[in-house]
Order: structure tokens, then C-alpha cells, then sequence
């Protein structure tokens, strides 16, 4: 379902080798874990929704966002010099516009969501145990499912990916680049996107909310929704640095109701 565009691996001629499943697997929980981390605040940490985002401060962050992804090399998240007054604004603007850390800020239009959310100093110390926690407990529960499920067959290939799985040992700072950031003062920026995810998955399981709190009343799914009525097309950007003693983190989210024209 998602696609990690800063790390777009293709598959090699190498899919059965057991370290390269056990990596396919670990990025896997990486994408869902990230998810989460972002978008538990609601239930985990008193953030708030708050809808009303102005609509042209929140076209400038997509615009510059869209920008910033333009800017980098396909193999690496660092962003280069000449992007780094945009990468700063967007990081910036929470005190420059009055505007609320921790809290997922909305501008809503029908079909259409944007959900910006900027964290700083001790919200990302949380933000980052969140997800080594949910990236640690999806795959530990994948090693042990997979164990008692494969282990008793003894087939050589099916135990060496089982040694791999076990192997694995993946800290969520070291792939967001967090000791380079805070070292250098590095601007950084991921993303990742899905074709179709669930809109009660992200309002109902990860946020503690109904759909219409997300996406407004007109473009909520119904109350016994199809599968079409959940889909979104999804796009998430994660912006970070470190500057002036100062740790900073946007997330910007756009989502699409997929069967809307673009």
C-alpha cells in the first residue's frame, strides 16, 4: 500500500536472498510505524484537530513542500543549499503565524484534506520513541508469527530468512538521519504515499476520531461505507533540521478522495 519515495529500492534479481526479504520486511513496518507515530498524537499526547488552516498559508506549504521533493537527489533525503530558505519558512512558521506545536492543523475543501503538524524539543524525543516502539512491535510479532508458523519445516532458505528476521536491527534516528541533522544542522526531507489508504484507518485507529473530523461532514464515508467510499489517495512529507539549538519537525499531509478529478 505505501511507497517510500526517498528510498525507491527496485526489486533485484536478489528477492530470495534471505537478508534482502528480511529488509523488504523491516522497510514494511518501517512505512506503518512512521504512520502511526505521526498520526497518534490525538490519542497519545492531547493534541488537538483544529480545522480552519488559512487556505494560502497552507498552498504555500504545499507548493514549497512540492518544491522541496523537486530539489532532492532520488537516493538521499538531504536537501540541497539553494532549497534551504523554503525548508527553514515551512519549519519557521509556527512562531512566525502564531501557530500551535503538537496539534494537527486542517484545510479542508470537498474530496481534498491537507493536515499540517509541526513538533519541537521534547514532542520529538516522544515522536521518536513512538516509532522505534511501533516499528519493534510489528516486526517482533512478524518474527514470532513467522517462527512458530515456518520454523518446524527445516527448510534451509525458510531458516536463513528466519535467522535474518532475527537479525535485524533497525533504530527509526538512524533512518530519519537524526544524529547527521542535529550534528550538521542538516535539512532533511522524506516522503511517502499510498494510491488508496483507509480513511477510518487513519481517522478511527490511528487518530481516536471519526472520519468527518478529518475529511468534514460532506465527505465522510457514509455509515455502511464500500471500500471505494474509504479509499484516499495519500501523501505524506516529513520535513526536519536542526538550527540554533533547536530541534524542528513538520508533517504535511495531503489527501485526495480518489474518485474525485484532480
Amino acid at each position: 500500500m505505501f511507497d517510500d519515495e526517498s528510498e525507491k529500492d527496485n526489486v533485484s534479481e536478489d528477492a530470495e536472498d534471505p537478508k534482502v526479504r528480511a529488509k523488504e520486511k523491516a522497510d514494511f513496518f518501517r512505512l506503518h510505524a512512521e504512520l502511526a507515530a505521526v498520526f497518534e498524537a490525538t490519542r497519545k499526547f492531547e493534541a488537538q484537530i483544529i480545522p480552519g488552516l488559512d487556505p494560502e498559508l497552507t498552498r504555500e506549504v504545499q507548493r514549497k513542500m512540492g518544491k522541496l521533493d523537486k530539489s532532492r537527489k532520488p537516493e538521499h533525503p538531504v536537501l540541497p543549499p539553494e532549497v534551504i530558505e523554503d525548508a527553514a519558512s515551512i519549519l519557521a512558521l509556527p512562531g512566525a503565524k502564531n501557530l500551535s506545536t503538537n496539534d494537527y492543523h486542517l484545510s479542508r475543501r470537498p474530496g481534498e484534506v491537507m493536515i499540517v503538524r509541526w513538533i519541537e524539543g521534547e514532542q520529538i524525543d516522544s515522536f521518536y520513541e513512538r516509532f522505534q516502539a511501533h516499528f519493534d512491535a510489528g516486526l517482533d510479532h512478524f518474527r514470532d508469527e513467522q517462527r512458530s508458523t515456518h520454523e518446524w519445516k527445516q527448510d534451509p532458505k525458510t531458516l536463513a530468512y528466519l535467522d535474518a528476521l532475527d537479525a535485524l536491527e533497525v533504530k527509526m534516528a538512524d533512518v530519519y538521519l537524526r544524529a547527521p541533522i542535529r550534528q550538521h544542522g542538516l535539512f532533511v526531507l522524506s516522503t511517502q504515499s499510498a494510491d488508496e489508504i483507509d480513511i477510518l484507518h487513519l481517522s478511527d485507529h490511528l487518530m481516536g476520531t471519526n472520519p468527518a473530523e478529518i475529511v468534514g461532514e460532506a465527505s465522510a464515508p457514509p455509515e455502511d461505507p464500500t471500500e471505494q467510499d474509504r479509499a484516499w489517495f495519500f501523501k505524506l512529507f516529513s520535513l526536519r533540521t536542526f538550527h540554533s539549538n533547536n530541534e524542528r519537525m513538520c508533517f504535511f499531509a495531503y489527501l485526495q478522495k480518489t474518485d474525485e478529478a484532480w
